[in-house]
């Protein structure tokens, strides 16, 4: 499923059968999840395979690793260079080189070439979709590339095919940018917790394997793994990640954590609240999912525009083909080539393509700036905004301390003095004012021995 339009496709291929409870389209990650009685899925596979798709099943737990995705990107866009590149080198032959015997042989090699490794997917769904009376994108492209084929324009059909298939590249790198967004939230929590054992031991388990109930334990600058309740130990939590908040947040024991925010002070032990496939992370991550497969009210009017669309181009394509001989005095070699510039030309990929495409960047930018938004029907309404109110610190300010001023509060008081103590002791400490201070004080610091953090208060040595 490499685009929005195959996602259609299957979406209206499956919503004639019985059965089906459900369906949510992944397109990002090119899974579909589907919910039905087993009859009904084997029909579902059945009614994708006839479409011209491989349906590959995964389980709910194992989805492709970052390395498979590379290694699979890797060799999709070397497929695309060397057709490319033999289309090119059709057109050259075609253009630049003296005729000679064999010529055309040497072209129709070639050209054949480029079209097996850009268009055989293409070809594939295509016959698929005329086969069953349905004329979609790849239906046209396969139609004028085997017509351009059968007139003698080799070149041509190569180059209008290989141009396709980096067309569509282009349009599958634009979904998977989407899906980073998705992949760096995930990203947010460890995939290991340190958990105490019935002997009193801390032993590092796989998060997903935490009951709700067990003891977490996180050192200083580490990700909390699951949310939970603080036990024991008293710190400052940056919860930037997951609510916003700029500053750290001091938790005591009592207080609710998050699983992806980071502990800023000392170790802390939590009690866990939450599986991680519940916690608040995981439903932000779904959220975000969820908004990425919702249809915006534009994407459904242009998936109708173009069920009209397409077949018009194609009636369009066969009256140029059968009535330009007898009323413009075209050859129908002539009349045929018209026709098949005019199925490509018509072609509705950038109208049906660019929609989908523009609402998921839209999400999958605004997730990367920690922006949740609920589906493509808010991007498409918040064109009639007029007034934005801001009231979090840290939305439209930096959100960090910063030493601005320094003033002794006695008269007479050595300044100098009184910098190097405070930044002496301010490098000790993890807490954001601290960390502001010692970076707006300069100078040589002394040496500090039994420092200790007052929470609340301060620091001591």
């Amino acid at each position: 499923m490499d685009c929005a339009t195959e996602e259609t496709e299957i979406r209206h291929a499956l919503s004639a059968l019985d059965g089906i409870r459900g369906l949510r389209f992944l397109l990002a990650e090119r899974i579909l999840a589907i919910d039905a009685e087993t009859a009904a899925l084997n029909s579902a596979l059945a009614a994708i395979r006839r479409l011209g798709f491989n349906p590959e099943p995964i389980s709910p737990d194992h989805r492709p690793s970052a390395a498979q995705t590379r290694a699979e990107r890797r060799r999709e866009r070397l497929r695309l260079a060397g057709s490319l590149a033999l289309a090119i080198t059709a057109e050259l032959l075609h253009l630049v080189v003296p005729a000679y015997p064999g010529h055309e042989l040497l072209e129709i090699g070639i050209a054949i070439a480029a079209i097996a490794l850009a268009g055989f997917s293409v070809f594939r769904k295509g016959l698929a979709a005329l086969r069953q009376g349905r004329l979609n994108i790849n239906a046209l492209m396969s139609v004028a590339v085997t017509g351009a084929f059968l007139i003698g324009r080799f070149p041509e059909a190569a180059m209008v095919m290989a141009l396709y298939a980096v067309a569509e590249a282009i349009e599958a790198r634009a979904v998977e940018r989407a899906r980073q967004a998705i992949t760096s939230l995930m990203a947010l929590a460890p995939d290991q917790a340190e958990i105490r054992q019935s002997d009193g031991r801390w032993q590092r388990v796989s998060a997903t394997a935490v009951a709700i109930g067990a003891v977490v334990r996180v050192r200083p600058g580490e990700r909390l793994p699951l949310d939970g309740t603080v036990l024991s130990g008293e710190s400052a939590i940056n919860q930037a990640p997951i609510t916003g908040e700029s500053l750290p947040v001091d938790k005591r024991p009592g207080d609710g954590v998050f699983a992806g925010t980071i502990n800023q002070g000392c170790a802390l032990e939590i009690q866990v609240t939450a599986p991680a496939s519940h916690s608040t992370l995981a439903q932000i991550i779904q959220a975000v999912e969820e908004a990425q497969a919702s249809r915006a009210p534009i994407q459904r009017f242009v998936d109708r525009f173009a069920a009209r669309y397409t077949p018009a181009v194609f009636v369009m394509a066969l009256a140029v083909a059968l009535l330009a001989p007898p009323l413009l005095g075209f050859t129908p070699l002539q009349a045929i080539y018209k026709a098949l510039v005019l199925l490509v030309i018509a072609c509705p990929c950038a109208l049906v393509i660019a929609t989908p495409v523009t609402l998921v960047s839209g999400l999958a930018t605004a997730a990367r700036r920690g922006i949740i938004i609920k589906g493509g029907l808010y991007i498409e309404e918040a064109r009639k905004i007029k007034v934005l109110a801001l009231d979090k610190t840290g939305t439209i300010t930096l959100g960090q301390p910063k030493l601005v001023a320094f003033s002794p509060r006695q008269e007479g008081a050595d300044a100098g003095a009184l910098k190097q103590l405070a930044s002496s002791l301010a490098e000790r400490s993890d807490h954001p004012v601290s960390r502001a201070v010692a970076a707006g004080l300069d100078g040589e610091r002394l040496a500090v021995e039994a420092f200790e953090a007052l929470p609340g208060r301060g620091c001591a040595a």
